[in-house]
């Protein structure tokens, strides 16, 4: 049975319309977003298969082009579909700390760190560059690879700051593990880093460590 056929209160649309975004399903708000199904199956039933393939919305978003496309029901179109989608949601986190926009609200550099590098195969080596009044100037990705095999050099830190005009600098980096523990590799690097900084009076306000559930401040936990 189509989801024309369904009572009117069940399909995802209407349901919308009637009781609010928060009352419908992972399901059913993919099934908006893909508009139809495939042959034989709803587009609820096709977002049902998706979910349950992949293993949840950040699984399938995360997907690669020749996965999707190895699903019934996903074109080269709908690849396209999903991919703006996702890009969506990441530019709508990125705005919480676009710039201009004053660092008080932790939760939202948290999200859109989350957001940005937890899904990484591979560690980046970042910084979000503030002014004097801890407005954002931007976030700049400066080196891959993890800090003992690719080393962060403190020189090129100093360049981008002074590039930047920046006052403050928060430095960030990903841990592809999914676990946020700072290491030892990580401490030293933030000694370093805020030396050599302190040399050209930019502060260095936090060092956040993003795993895949949670992002670490080693200002919170005493080791700045």
């Amino acid at each position: 049975m189509g989801i024309r056929q369904w009572p009117e209160a069940e399909r995802p649309r209407e349901k919308l319309q009637q009781q609010g975004v928060a009352a419908l399903s992972d399901a059913e708000l993919l099934a908006i977003c893909l508009r139809h199904g495939a042959q034989g199956a709803s587009a609820v039933a096709l977002a049902r298969s998706l979910l349950g393939r992949f293993g949840g919305l950040r699984a399938l978003f995360c997907a690669t082009p020749d996965d999707l496309l190895g699903c019934t029901g996903i074109g080269p179109a709908r690849v396209s579909e999903l991919a703006a989608i996702a890009e969506l949601g990441r530019r709508m986190l990125a705005e919480q700390v676009r710039r201009g926009t004053v660092i008080s609200d932790p939760e939202a550099v948290r999200r859109f760190l989350l957001a940005t590098l937890r899904d990484l195969e591979h560690e980046i080596f970042g910084c979000l560059f503030l002014d004097s009044r801890h407005r954002v100037i931007r976030f700049e990705r400066l080196f891959r690879g993890t800090i003992d095999g690719a080393s962060v050099h403190p020189r090129e830190v100093v360049r981008a700051a002074i590039a930047a005009n920046a006052a403050a600098v928060v430095l960030v980096h990903n841990h592809p593990s999914g676990v946020a523990e700072p290491s030892r590799a990580d401490v030293r690097i933030t000694g370093r880093l805020k030396s050599a900084l302190d040399l050209i009076d930019v502060r260095v306000l936090d060092h956040l460590v993003v795993g895949d559930a949670e992002v670490v401040s080693l200002a919170e936990r005493g080791l700045l």
